[in-house]
């Protein structure tokens, strides 16, 4: 079926057709995973699910990354915040948390100074203003966000500050991809993959994953029919049994993605082993800053003492992560684990499933 797509892509009209295509084609059950937190959002919030045949299961992967962000993480994080004349700055998705024994919310309540800020350079402004004492951001992130907190460290070397400090903490997603399709928690069908982390990276960075595993994969972009175009060409590829790597969002997406921000990025960091919640170490998925800038890197200016992570007693949020389990079947969820008491990330940050689940899903 041909559809005929208007440069008014919000139109009611093409997702009916994209829905019926989609009715039309799939016949063999699938599962389709998006690794895009605000994806998930997305087709909570238009009721995607509900239009899909029952051939086509969706399962929410690890695109939160404040919920990949593993326990150590953030008992680090609260540690940065218990020291002396330290300021924490910090995105808002981060502060309640609940790490092993505290949330950085309940150390601003204690008295600690932690601010939410919704730039790293504004932490930079912070310490150009308060030269004395030291402001650690905390850097979370894919490689949407940690562009920009490359640049907050080159800034801060520009201006000579050396009271500013970053805890990377970022996560890479390609070689995610691969830790899940290893993984034998659940059969994924193919991939609905992200579309802010593809600006950057570009089309042709998930080549030597797609050419090893010819496994579906699609870009997606955020309205409803970008996500439901991306759907049936899914559908479509593994109903013909010919795999794909494509990009259904080439209003925003290149093959070769931000040169500048690649650039920043490769000047900055460095990969190294990164432990996701849910998944385990991970190789080459994180992000260190590198040698020739230690002098921003909290975690080699200003080491801090963090006993041994515990995961919250009876939280699925690892296995909701890696499409094991949908909220419903986490014996805590609705009941000691809600968005006013949450137990796990995947109930606290914006993007995370079991908050899209509450808000959208009955």
């Amino acid at each position: 079926m041909t559809i005929k797509h208007s440069e008014e892509y919000r139109e009611p009209e093409l997702a009916r057709q994209l829905v019926a295509a989609i009715r039309k084609t799939s016949n063999k059950p699938v599962q389709l995973m998006e690794v895009c937190g605000t994806h998930t959002m997305s087709i909570f919030r238009h009721g995607i699910r509900d239009v899909l045949p029952q051939t086509i299961n969706l399962l929410s992967g690890p695109g939160c990354p404040v919920c990949v962000t593993s326990q150590q993480e953030i008992d680090t994080f609260i540690a940065y915040a218990r020291q002396e004349d330290t300021i924490v700055a910090t995105f808002g998705d981060l502060l309640r948390v609940p790490g092993t024994d505290s949330s950085l919310q309940k150390e601003k309540a204690e008295g600690r100074d932690i601010r939410v800020v919704y730039s790293a350079f504004d932490a930079v402004k912070m310490a150009a203003e308060q030269r004395g004492q030291r402001v650690v951001f905390l850097g979370v992130g894919f490689e949407t966000t940690a562009p920009t907190i490359a640049a907050s460290i080159l800034a801060a070397r520009d201006m000579g500050l050396e009271n500013f400090h970053v805890v990377s903490a970022h996560k890479t997603v390609p070689n995610a991809l691969e830790a899940l399709m290893a993984s034998e928690a659940v059969a994924i069908s193919g991939f609905l993959l992200p579309g802010h982390v593809s600006v950057i990276l570009g089309l042709n960075a998930y080549r030597p994953f797609f050419d090893r595993y010819q496994v579906p994969a699609v870009v997606a972009g955020f309205e409803p029919t970008d996500i439901l175009e991306a759907i049936r060409r899914l559908v479509e590829q593994i109903e013909k049994g010919r795999p794909q790597l494509a990009n259904a969002y080439p209003r925003a997406v290149s093959d070769t993605g931000n040169a500048k921000a690649r650039a920043v990025l490769d000047q900055v960091f460095e990969p190294v082993d990164a432990n996701w919640r849910g998944i385990g170490i991970i190789p080459a998925s994180g992000l260190a800053i590198r040698d020739s800038l230690a002098q921003f890197d909290a975690l080699r200016q200003v080491p801090v003492e963090v006993a041994e992570a515990r995961e919250p007693a009876g939280c699925g949020c690892g296995e909701i992560l890696t499409g094991a389990k949908i909220p419903p079947e986490c014996k805590l969820y609705r009941k000691a684990c809600t968005p006013e008491n949450p137990v796990g990330p995947c109930m606290v940050s914006s993007e995370g499933t079991c908050a899209a689940y509450y808000r959208y899903h009955g």
